[in-house]
């Protein structure tokens, strides 16, 4: 029972501070839709994306950017859990958090569960307002994406766990949202297959192929046709356990900040 309670608490002390920051929510959703609407309607009519099975030969761009989005609005949101862990640990509420009873790494799966839980909102009411502006996806589609959005927010969320371990102060954290937010993005098939960006690049092909985020979006894509990509998965799945393992051992008292900061 203590375990739930703790689940609980931490899951509704993220979703008070979630709903008590109202630009937090509407910069969540006006970010991806700026995409969609300003830079995905230039292509709208002129434009086809032409990707693999199970898919149709071609599709309009806009659709097909939409799990990208999905994407950027789940990895913005774990970088802003991020940035509220950093804060929570200069006020010394983390730290609070990581002395009760429950083990450590229970903590910060329940912390990690809590801003997946509300990345799938956000994500659930962008592709409402898509879907309202005439980007619509299969129906079966926003239920068969629900577990891609879990999967997929394990993978950034731990991400930012792992970078929130690192980050010492806060003033720190817009070198990380450049340096890390940025590149994982853009580099990746968010915006262009990557068969597009082989024929301007091998090299940057490549490199959004090693990129576990294309995998994420990948993940998102195939499961809003109510398709399962089984690499993309495993990928997916992996690099969240391993990210997840290096944020616990960051926040070891006697391997992580606390033993550097004592030091």
């Amino acid at each position: 029972m203590k375990w739930l309670i703790c689940l609980y608490g931490i899951v509704w002390r993220e979703m008070l501070r979630f709903f008590n920051q109202r630009s937090r929510f509407l910069g969540a959703l006006v970010r991806p839709l700026l995409w969609l609407l300003v830079f995905a309607t230039g292509f709208r009519s002129a434009l086809g994306v032409a990707i693999a099975p199970p898919y149709e030969t071609y599709i309009p761009y806009s659709l097909y950017i939409i799990p990208g989005l999905v994407g950027m609005v789940q990895l913005f949101n774990a970088m802003q859990s991020s940035l509220s862990m950093v804060y929570d640990r200069e006020m010394g509420s983390m730290r609070a958090l990581l002395t009760s009873p429950l083990p450590r790494w229970y903590l910060l799966t329940c912390k990690l569960l809590a801003g997946i839980f509300v990345s799938i909102i956000q994500v659930y009411a962008f592709l409402g307002l898509a879907w309202l502006f005439g980007d619509a996806m299969p129906v079966l589609g926003y239920l068969t994406v629900f577990p891609a959005l879990i999967a997929n927010g394990i993978l950034l969320g731990s991400l930012g766990l792992l970078l929130s371990s690192l980050i010492r102060q806060l003033e720190n954290f817009a070198g990380v949202m450049n340096f890390v937010v940025f590149p994982v993005f853009f580099l990746s098939s968010a915006l262009y297959p990557l068969w597009k960006i082989r024929e301007g690049s091998d090299l940057l092909a490549d490199i959004c192929g090693f990129n576990p985020f294309t995998y994420g979006v990948e993940l998102v894509r195939f499961a809003l046709y109510g398709q399962f990509d089984p690499v993309s998965a495993a990928v997916v799945v992996l690099g969240g356990v391993i990210l997840l393992c290096g944020a616990i051992i960051g926040y070891s008292p006697s391997r992580g900040l606390i033993r550097r900061k004592a030091s």
